[in-house]
């Protein structure tokens, strides 16, 4: 009897592990598709836009190193070649190099579209575009998940295995909180970010707290750009007639009289003046802000937004 027993759960087992190792090839070989998308995307449209959009900052100096048969003679330093007696050039280096941080919204208000994804599929490929089109720039990539507390914190790196490591999160990261806290993940970045870097902030802006001094602050010292994400029904209610309408985040729910044009119209100021404070919000800010709708080409949309930033500078 024992036998058996242990033939038996030697055999479930045997099939656990053969269930694990298939939902994780499974999962592997999901991966490899969204990483040919996301590459071929990034390869094909935004490689050349993104490089000419964010380039490094210049020239720095990086040291002082005696005179040698054929250097300019306009880089010598002449306070350094009067005090040692002999002549010496000031050396300067090529700042390429970019951290690129990618903060996304991960809050339940994401898992919305009624057209042909939802709001955070759209954030999620997008994050991948950007995540490679970085790596071929040979920037480093850190990512900050949060809803209304910082979920993850992923530190920029470079190298392949970092880039599918992020794809990866992005597309299967499973939050523990619903709401959105905005302010959150900027003190997070704040704090952690000393250096320059470009920040994408992508969401739907439906943070229940002030935001505004954190994004201040951001905005000061780093390159931000928020990435708006809305849906087609969050900006104008069709008439169904009564509805049930859900809060995601809240789980609070009322009944909605959608043929009431009252109503309609009460609910489209709202999200207009929303879009609005935000746009206002990073217009005093200096920082940028793309806004793009679900059913929307977002390629065109962050190409758009490429073409703008290289004509400024």
């Amino acid at each position: 009897m024992s036998g058996f027993l242990q033939t038996l759960f030697g055999n479930n087992a045997a099939n656990s592990q053969l269930a694990t190792r298939d939902s994780q090839l499974e999962k592997r070989k999901a991966l490899r598709r969204i990483e040919i998308k996301t590459r071929k995307l990034s390869n094909q449209v935004f490689s050349g836009s993104y490089h000419s959009a964010f380039k490094g900052r210049g020239m720095s100096f990086s040291e002082v190193r005696e005179y040698q048969y054929g250097d300019d003679i306009r880089q010598i330093d002449w306070n350094v070649t009067a005090r040692l007696q002999s002549p010496y050039i000031k050396v300067f280096e090529e700042e390429r190099e970019l951290t690129v941080m990618l903060l996304i919204d991960v809050s339940s208000s994401g898992f919305f579209g009624t057209k042909t994804e939802f709001k955070n599929h759209i954030m999620a490929e997008i994050g991948g575009v950007l995540a490679f089109s970085a790596i071929t720039n040979n920037d480093k990539v850190g990512v900050i998940f949060f809803s209304d507390k910082v979920e993850k914190f992923i530190p920029p790196k470079k190298g392949k295995s970092h880039i599918l490591r992020i794809i990866s999160e992005i597309y299967d990261f499973e939050p523990e909180h619903s709401g959105t806290d905005i302010a959150e993940a900027l003190k997070l970045f704040n704090n952690v970010m000393k250096k320059k870097c470009i920040t994408f902030l992508m969401s739907d802006f439906m943070s229940a707290t002030p935001y505004k001094d954190a994004l201040n602050i951001a905005a000061r010292r780093h390159d931000l750009i928020g990435i708006h994400i809305y849906d087609q029904r969050e900006k104008e209610l069709p008439n169904v007639g009564l509805a049930r309408v859900v809060d995601a985040e809240t789980k609070q729910e009322i009944w909605l009289n959608t043929s009431n044009k009252e109503a309609r119209d009460t609910y489209a100021k709202w999200f207009h003046n929303h879009v609005q404070s935000t746009k206002d919000l990073f217009g005093k800010s200096g920082a940028e802000l793309a806004t793009i709708s679900t059913d929307e080409n977002y390629v065109i949309a962050l190409m758009n937004m490429f073409k703008r930033r290289e004509m400024k500078r």
